[in-house]
């Protein structure tokens, strides 16, 4: 009697475990918008991001992309959509410091360049950021 409890005990262990690992982590609240684009970043259209610490505007994502290149074979790739009352379309742009996007005029939140995380609200969530891969000339960025 003894072991059938110990084993339905176990097997309820089990089961729980797998059903709250199985839940996907939602990145941002802005609607995932399919994107695969790959630039040459030695294009002088794109000198902006030659070296680490540099940042870009680049169609794509939702309402655009900013890409930040954060070390010399590493790029963060972000949507511009603001996450904070995603159905305003809210579209941040990167200020004069060169290391916050903020939208004041719709939704007042203020994000860093170098991740998307949230600086100060009310937004809640980080921007939504894309897959790079870089090998050495071509920047990829894609979901």
């Amino acid at each position: 009697m003894r072991t059938a409890r110990t084993i339905g005990i176990l097997l309820s262990c089990t089961l729980l475990c797998f059903c709250t690992s199985c839940k996907k982590e939602r990145p941002s609240g802005v609607p995932l918008s399919p994107l695969d684009i790959s630039i040459n970043v030695n294009n002088p259209s794109y000198a902006d991001i030659a070296v680490p610490g540099g940042w870009i505007y680049l169609s794509g994502g939702s309402m655009g992309l900013i890409v930040y290149r954060s070390g010399i074979d590493e790029f963060v790739a972000m949507d511009r959509h603001c996450p904070y009352r995603t159905a305003e379309l809210c579209r941040v742009f990167v200020d004069d410091s060169e290391i916050i996007a903020t939208d004041t005029a719709c939704c007042g939140s203020r994000f860093l360049v170098t991740d998307g995380s949230v600086v100060e609200g009310p937004a809640a969530l980080g921007l939504q950021r894309y897959n790079t891969t870089f090998n050495g000339t071509t920047l990829r960025i894609y979901n």
